[in-house]
């Protein structure tokens, strides 16, 4: 991201300037630094297929590729599966995901307990939420309490999803969080994040990170000089300096 690294640049010559008061950089001085930075289109590709690969959009890679010629670093047929079981978590359908999670590769859940541990504390907070008070109780004392034996956080967290049953008005709970939809947006994320791991792909897609950077970065510049900021990273427009 050649914004970024613009800003980075500018950060170092400021510090070695040792100015005591801000830098003023006009917009003609800022765009003129951006085109001097030249960066391959294909890399450019690449970030946006990895983007595209990491979240699930399989159509939408299908169709870059075709388009771009930007071949994706793994088989886009993956995705497919992946995504089905991302769903599934998010519909509640936590049985039918774990089922998916194995046909793809068993050791995922072999080898990660606390993933396999909040898959069952999801189902145990789906029981709750369909009624089923006393066929959750057993899938809780049968099911998570040996693995809550084990661990200390595994109990809390345990200890937590059964309070809700504690409470004829979820809506007044102190745990009612976990009824709620970003509960089950959360765990599905963990288990995509464990499908990618496992296939050898990053759990976190690229472009996300260098926004990221690029806000540290501003903020950075901001302390030592007033210049051409991003304030709407949606359009990516320069606005100022205003000094």
């Amino acid at each position: 991201m050649s914004l970024f690294w613009i800003v980075i640049r500018q950060l170092a010559e400021i510090e070695a300037m040792q100015a005591t008061s801000k830098k003023v950089i006009t917009k003609e001085e800022w765009e003129k630094k951006l085109n001097d930075v030249k960066i391959k289109k294909e890399d450019m590709n690449k970030l946006v297929m990895n983007f595209l690969v990491t979240e699930g959009y399989v159509d939408a890679a299908e169709k870059f590729r075709f388009e771009s010629g930007t071949e994706p670093d793994i088989d886009l047929a993956t995705i497919t599966d992946r995504m089905a079981v991302k769903k599934a978590v998010q519909c509640g359908n936590v049985e039918d995901a774990i089922e998916k999670v194995n046909d793809l590769n068993p050791e995922i859940l072999d080898t990660n307990p606390q993933l396999f541990f909040h898959l069952q504390q999801q189902r145990l907070i789906e029981l709750i939420r369909n009624g089923k008070v006393e066929e959750a109780l057993e899938f809780a004392q049968e099911e998570l309490a040996p693995r809550g034996e084990e661990n200390p956080s595994f109990l809390e967290e345990l200890e937590r999803t059964v309070a809700l049953l504690a409470f004829e008005d979820v809506a007044n709970c102190p745990v009612k969080d976990l009824l709620d939809i970003s509960q089950r947006l959360k765990t599905a994320s963990e288990v995509n994040a464990a499908i990618l791991t496992s296939q050898s792909h990053e759990k976190d897609p690229k472009l996300p990170s260098l926004l990221k950077m690029l806000i540290w970065a501003q903020n950075q510049l901001d302390e030592k000089a007033a210049y051409p900021r991003i304030k709407d990273l949606s359009t990516a427009k320069l606005e100022g300096p205003s000094i």
